[in-house]
């Protein structure tokens, strides 16, 4: 049986996941075997666009802040700082002409041989196009014959 391999969990998954009480990405973050890491960035993001969840979201704010804390308790951040210089210049050069701002998820996602796991289909794509094809997706969503 193959090693289960870490999911690097970017900000856009985090958000799905304290919209509704009851979602597929919170059931799967708080249940899964996997190892999930957010990068520092991560935190911050959700800080920067608090108010757009609470007005998007079918929780209160306090109910939010309640999820948000269980799912910091299921996922590891990862300092940035701690990244080798090798694979944020090579996130770079993946990430800088599709969103440069997704490049600590991906270095994060070379520093520990792990998969992305992203809604963002614009970055995805782009992704895709330069070759890289490190991505986790659900189990229940992935087409026959493909990998975790």
């Amino acid at each position: 049986m193959p090693a289960v391999k870490p999911v690097i969990v970017d900000t856009n998954i985090i958000s799905s996941a304290l919209l509704k009480s009851h979602t597929a990405f919170l059931e799967f973050l708080l249940t899964a075997p996997q190892k999930f890491y957010i990068c520092e960035r991560c935190i911050v993001e959700i800080f920067n666009h608090k108010e757009k969840l609470v007005a998007c979201s079918e929780l209160t704010e306090s109910e939010i802040a309640k999820l948000y804390h269980l799912l910091l308790t299921k996922v590891h951040v990862f300092k940035e700082e701690l990244i080798s210089i090798g694979n944020w210049r090579a996130a770079h050069e993946l990430c800088k002409d599709v969103d440069a701002t997704d490049t600590p998820f991906v270095a994060l996602t070379f520093e520990l041989d792990g998969l992305l796991w992203t809604g963002d289909k614009i970055l995805k794509e782009g992704l895709k196009q330069k070759g890289f094809d490190k991505f986790f997706i659900l189990p229940n969503q992935r087409s026959p014959g493909a990998k975790a």
